[in-house]
């Protein structure tokens, strides 16, 4: 049997115990879900081909592998502490590893996997217990499952490029291959739940994950926000105002709530810009973008990017200076909670984007050379038999309480939520959820707080309750509900829960078993620990915001798919302490700073200006690499954009095939590095060429001869994609107060015997009081008008 891997203070445990990964991966991905399993003290062998993981050889600005080392600075990030192994899938040894293991990470569809002979259903049958999982582009289901796609087509198929980008230019797609590692952390999380129902004695499962859904869940559900807002389907745009210039450099504004714009105008100092009442949400100031900008370009041009951080704290306002690979490991909040590890290849990389109290991440360790343990014993099948037990959904049983607002913190509820945990989500009548209503808000209903479309998405499968922390009988009851829970999670400022007495210690007084995970965007320590900062501010610190834009313009903000990212981190995080928790009988804090998260998913930046002396910046949609890639406007009066992506030299004769073989793509060009070497002009053709085409036709053409091609669509029209259709990735549910409506589930197929992921509804404000607070407290029907009576509770915002 395998010990739990140790490190740090005292001796600490890893949260995970005796769990073995063989991992089959050729994408980023695979390796980023078989490092956040190492992380957590997981035992990974990872099998390779003879010639090793391309990502062995990979480098976003092209250099080499550094002398001395087996692989690139990247891929040594991956997959430090992992095993190598190269074993034919036709061996023996290859059979009995994959019998023997506890899970199974698999990156490729069903012919892919079958010539790496994956069979997830053979596996299953001989080992019951096991957990499966598959990363593919498209899943193993549905229309698209066999087309070739990257995460730049991806994006471009999940809505993301269709809503960012000045109308007069080109969408813009997010730099930095931020989907990749989406898709890994799903994938993770899915593990480490359906391991969650094999230790209690149920069946193992094949979890076929879609990285476009996985894509998909980083944009804000854009079609609920057309359906609930009665508005048409948005357009790309910016931000306005958003990464302005400073007198030094560039600023990153990110501003929310209406309160927010408010008091961003009184600190520039700019009161004309408060009379006109649309600028309040920040969808009606893209008409305003240039009175904006004129107004407030000088007073920004007078004060340094320092002076206006600093000056935007002291007016609670998330305004942050961008990172990039040069910066980000010189930051006061880097230095001072020391979050840079050295790896022993000689760089420095992000610690896991978690902090636990009674547990410590595995250290790193060195990368393995191309099979380096082929000569390791194999792994003896230990699995033992199937016990009778339920067979229902991998956290059934579970018991959240959800204490957190806006985007990152439902996204990790959500996702417990439909993995079968029963969460009570605590709002209060004084401050309901912000999301409910920020970004715009319905003015023909009385209860328009029950309209807003990030909520709608995120909040499925949870009950509302409604308790004012302010009172003494709110803060009981909150306690009490504690004391019956596995998880108690909140993504607030941490003077919030200190405020409410709600911190970790106080929590597990109440209930030594308990998980506690808090999610402050800078941390509960350290010099930016009452920073505000929401997704864009952590996009713009963490160095996604540097990458992603036009070299000739500003950077762009990816515009909060960092939300949904530090939202699944969490949850993957919350599962792993549980695990600790059921063998242990112990609870602990769980620290998951926002921004962590982030700089998990952007370490090549720093690493590769550390190894190379190289700071990456943004190339447009020209993406990183020896690959070809843009997004090029087609024919027709219409606003039509294809991406389109380029990896392997049979892709570009294929590609040179379609476009009947022009004469310009002679030989000279049959190599990656030639036509890395000469892109910008490969790029004016491909412009000329696709001008000349029409999208859909051109796209389908390309997708038959195994290009990498996605039309640019809105994000709220994805609803009407065959192939997220085709898997169900939609579910209709019916609201109290909108009716039906679409709703996204996580990003696998169902699981064996499952109906559906999504059994309620978004709760409506306090909907479940009398529910909850009888079924778990033990109120009667005077204790609740009681609590009624005093607004300790309620069904309306206070005031309305």
């Amino acid at each position: 049997m395998l010990g739990s891997v140790t490190q740090g203070p005292g001796n600490r445990p890893t949260p995970l115990d005796q769990l073995r990964v063989v991992e089959i991966s050729d994408r980023i991905a695979g390796s980023y879900c078989g490092k956040l399993l190492v992380d957590v003290g997981a035992q990974v062998r990872k099998i390779e081909p003879l010639q090793g993981d391309p990502l062995r050889r990979y480098s976003p600005s092209c250099s080499p592998v550094p002398d001395g080392l087996d692989a690139s600075p990247l891929y040594c990030y991956l997959n430090a502490g992992k095993q190598s192994l190269t074993l034919a899938p036709d061996s023996a040894r290859y059979r009995a590893e994959l019998a023997a293991a506890d899970v199974v990470i698999v990156t490729g569809g069903r012919l892919p996997a079958a010539a790496l002979g994956i069979d997830p259903r053979r596996l299953l049958a001989e080992s019951p217990r096991a957990v499966v999982v598959t990363i593919s582009d498209f899943g193993w289901t549905g229309p698209f499952a066999d087309r070739a796609a990257t995460e730049f087509t991806l994006q471009a198929w999940a809505g993301s490029p269709g809503f960012r980008g000045d109308p007069a230019g080109p969408p813009i797609s997010i730099g930095g291959g931020l989907g990749e590692y989406m898709g890994g952390v799903f994938a993770a999380f899915g593990i480490l739940a359906v391991r969650r129902r094999v230790d209690h004695g149920g069946p193992g499962e094949h979890l076929d994950l879609s990285m476009l859904e996985a894509m998909t869940l980083m944009q804000s559900s854009e079609w609920l926000h057309s359906q609930l807002l009665r508005v048409p389907p948005v357009r790309r745009t910016l931000e306005v105002p958003s990464i302005e210039p400073a007198k030094d450099g560039y600023v990153g504004i990110t501003m929310v709530t209406g309160q927010q714009w408010h008091d961003f105008i009184a600190m520039v100092e700019c009161p004309q810009l408060e009379k006109i009442p649309q600028l309040r949400f920040q969808i009606g100031r893209w008409e305003y973008r240039d009175l904006i900008r004129e107004s407030i370009r000088p007073w920004l041009a007078g004060r340094t990017v320092e002076e206006i951080v600093e000056l935007g704290q002291l007016f609670r306002l998330p305004i942050a200076a961008l990172g990039n690979g040069a910066t980000i490991r010189d930051m006061d909040y880097v230095t001072e909670r020391d979050v840079f590890v050295e790896n022993p290849a000689g760089f420095h990389q992000p610690r896991p984007p978690w902090l636990m109290s009674r547990c410590a991440p595995a250290l790193v360790r060195h990368t393995a050379a191309i099979g380096a343990d082929n000569g390791e014993l194999p792994w003896r099948k230990t699995q033992p038999e199937l016990k009778t037990a339920p067979t229902g959904l991998p956290l059934a049983g579970v018991r959240v309480i959800d204490l957190t607002a806006f985007w990152a913190g439902p996204a990790a509820t959500h996702l417990l939520a439909a993995f079968g945990a029963d969460v009570v989500k605590i709002e209060s009548i004084q401050r309901p959820d912000g999301i409910r209503y920020s970004g715009g808000m319905r003015t023909d209903v009385d209860d328009w707080w029950e309209y807003g479309w990030v909520f709608h998405a995120m909040n499925t499968n949870k009950r509302s309750v409604t308790l004012d922390l302010g009172s003494d009988d709110g803060l009981r009851l909150v306690k009490i509900l504690a004391a019956d829970a596995d998880v108690v999670i909140e993504n607030f400022s941490p003077r919030v829960m200190d405020h409410f007495g709600l911190t970790a210690e106080e929590l597990l007084e109440v209930n030594p078993k308990l998980v506690v995970a808090r999610m402050p965007a800078f941390g509960l320590a350290g010099p930016w620990r009452d920073r505000v900062g929401f997704a864009p501010t952590m996009e713009q610190i963490g160095g996604l915001t540097w990458v992603t834009g036009l070299p000739e313009t500003p950077p762009v903000t990816p515009r909060g798919a960092c939300d949904p990212l530090a939202g699944v981190h969490a949850a993957f995080a919350v599962l792993a302490a549980l695990n600790f928790a059921e063998r242990t009988g112990l609870g602990q804090q769980v620290e998951l700073p926002m921004v962590e998260s982030v700089l998990n998913t952007t370490a090549i930046q720093s690493i590769e200006h550390e190894v190379y002396g190289i700071t990456l910046s943004r190339r447009g949609n020209r993406g990183h690499g020896e690959v070809l890639q843009n997004i090029y406007r087609c024919a027709g009066e219409s606003d039509e954009w294809i991406a389109v992506s380029v990896s392997t030299d049979q892709q570009w004769r294929a590609l040179t095939e379609v476009m009947d073989r022009p004469s310009w793509c002679d030989e000279s060009l049959s190599t990656a590095a030639v036509r890395c070497a000469r892109a910008d002009q490969i790029d004016r053709r491909l412009q000329d060429w696709f001008a000349e085409q029409s999208l859909v036709s051109t796209v389908e053409s390309l997708a038959a001869a195994g290009i990498p091609a996605a039309p640019v669509v809105s994000p709220s029209l994805v609803t009407v994609n065959p192939q997220l259709c085709e898997r169900g990735f939609f579910e209709s549910l019916v609201h109290a107060r909108i009716g039906a409506a679409l709703y996204p589930t996580p990003p696998f197929a169902r699981l064996v015997g499952q109906g559906e992921w999504l059994r309620r509804p978004p709760p409506t404000l306090g909907e479940h009081n009398d529910e909850v607070l009888r079924e778990r407290c033990g109120l009667t029907d005077d204790e609740l008008a009681h609590l009624a009576s005093r607004e300790v509770i309620g069904t309306r915002p206070k005031g309305l």
